[in-house]
């Protein structure tokens, strides 16, 4: 189980190890255990074909993929080829979080948890919290984690966005800490997942409070690393962590 306001830092591997090993694959899940993580994160996404708004009995599978472009460039794992895989070794040993990148399909995430046994072991994060109302009322055992913040394009990395994009985030970092005091007991959050520049102490001065489990993503500098560490992080999550491997779990 994940223990939260703990010592440690929990090692969370992006989409497995996506430097490693190309990510949200059997092979980069393996290689993210092989360097010793205690979680795996993954994607989950539906595509146009598996939109909500079908008969379910028309619906595709939900995939496990960052967005649609990346789903239509290969051939992705369905959810239950994922999640079958975390049911042997060496995948067996790790806790699991389902990142639901789309609304309206979390019956089927949960029920495909359930079937294979996996929803103590799980912990589903979204930016979406309709989803997070609609997962806690099908499955109250099931760990939810509020992503922070709600980003559906990468503005940051358009250059003439940027001047805009900072100083949006560093209203977000300040109203961050009262806005997790008010809506995490909420959404029954056993987890806040922050973008790492918006982690502060008093981000995690709240978290801790609360007894929320504070997770950064996504960090593959190790100066950045240790900051957070300071800062008071839960759990980090990388793309690659052979960069966490000297920190101490929880």
């Amino acid at each position: 189980m994940i223990a939260s306001g703990g010592s440690g830092i929990r090692r969370v591997g992006h989409k497995g190890a996506d430097l490693i090993a190309p990510g949200n694959r059997i092979e980069s899940f393996e290689a993210a255990v092989a360097v010793g993580v205690e979680m795996i994160e993954f994607d989950v996404l539906w595509t146009d074909s598996g939109s909500p708004r079908l008969p379910a009995r028309e619906r595709t599978p939900l995939v496990i993929a960052h967005d649609w472009h990346d789903a239509a460039a290969r051939t992705p794992l369905t959810l239950d080829q994922a999640l079958a895989a975390f049911t042997r070794a060496p995948l067996d040993t790790v806790e699991i979080n389902c990142d639901l990148k789309l609304p309206g399909r979390e019956y089927d995430l949960v029920d495909s948890l359930r079937a294979h046994g996996l929803v103590e072991r799980a912990m589903v994060s979204t930016m979406y919290v309709e989803s997070l109302a609609a997962i806690r009322a099908l499955e109250p055992g099931l760990r939810i984690g509020w992503t922070y913040p709600k980003v559906t394009r990468p503005w940051d990395r358009r250059p003439w966005a940027r001047p805009a994009v900072l100083a949006a985030m560093a209203a977000m970092r300040a109203r961050l800490p009262g806005l997790v005091r008010r809506r995490a007991p909420e959404l029954g959050a056993a987890a806040v997942w922050a973008y790492h520049p918006m982690i502060t102490p008093a981000l995690a001065r709240q978290t801790a409070a609360l007894g929320v489990e504070l997770i950064a993503w996504t960090v593959d500098d190790p100066v950045r690393i240790e900051q957070l560490r300071s800062l008071g992080a839960n759990g980090i999550c990388s793309n690659d962590p052979r960069l966490l491997a000297d920190l101490v779990a929880p």
